[in-house]
Formats: structure tokens, sequence, C-alpha cells
């Protein structure tokens, strides 16, 4: 088992949504892209992810795809 390490992570979802719902969705950026949404920022481990993807549900949002980004600065691929 690996030790939880903070990781960046992008996740798209069907619909508009604006920079306002960045406070919902606990600061990550929030940007509109035409008719999709794209959720960014550094989640702290696994859980938080879980947690984010949750909310997504919650909001009856269609999840288009999770990735997860190189961290800034390593150079390593995540």
């Amino acid at each position: 088992m690996t030790r939880a390490q903070p990781a960046w992570y992008e996740i798209r979802v069907a619909g508009a949504l604006d920079d306002r719902w960045a406070t919902w969705f606990n600061g990550l950026q929030v940007s509109g892209h035409g008719d999709e949404t794209v959720i960014r920022g550094l989640l702290p481990d696994q859980p938080a992810l879980h947690g984010l993807l949750t909310r997504v549900r919650d909001l009856g949002l269609d999840l288009i795809c999770v990735r997860r980004l190189e961290m800034e600065g390593t150079g390593s691929d995540s």
C-alpha cells in the first residue's frame, strides 16, 4: 500500500458551471468550456477525490472524465 500523497486532478462534467461554484467545490478552479465544465485542483488524497465525485453526483452532473495530472514541477508521470 502506498502512502497517500496530494495529486492534481481534472474532472470534466457535462453542463455549464461558472467560477461561482468554486466555493462549493472547496476552492478548486471551476471553469466553463462550452457545454462542459472543468474542475481542477490539488487534492490531498483519494478520499478527497471521492468526496469531490460525490458532489458531482449530488449535483446530478454527467461525469465525462477524471484525469490525474502530472504534479507541477516534478517531471514525473502520475
